[in-house]
């Protein structure tokens, strides 16, 4: 499973990501997945992270992905709907979105 979120434009960069990559981590091992890989928007060296973890997807076996919340695809609803179709429909994966599925 690929992971990807975007980072906050707060402060507190590193530990709200390291946070978000915890949740991310125990979430997927709840369901049965090793989170191999995050993609992170926003991150120094990561320009493009959505695109790169759509080329990942396609040269590999992987066919799940997870995200803390649709909103770190987009802001809006109807782009977050068009990413998550993408991802589902265009690559053939699976999207898995943690807000709101705590366990």
């Amino acid at each position: 499973m690929f992971g990807y979120l975007r980072r906050s434009p707060s402060g507190e960069e590193a530990d709200e990501d390291h946070s978000m990559q915890s949740e991310l981590e125990s979430y997927a091992q709840r369901e049965g997945f090793v989170l191999e890989r995050v993609f992170t928007e926003g991150a120094p060296g990561s320009e493009g992270a959505f695109f790169a973890m759509v080329e990942g997807i396609k040269g590999s076996d992987v066919k799940n992905v997870i995200a803390p919340s649709l909103w770190h695809f987009a802001r809006l609803p109807g782009l977050q709907e068009a990413m998550r179709q993408h991802i589902e429909r265009e690559i053939g994966a699976r999207l898995w979105i943690v807000q709101g599925a705590r366990g």
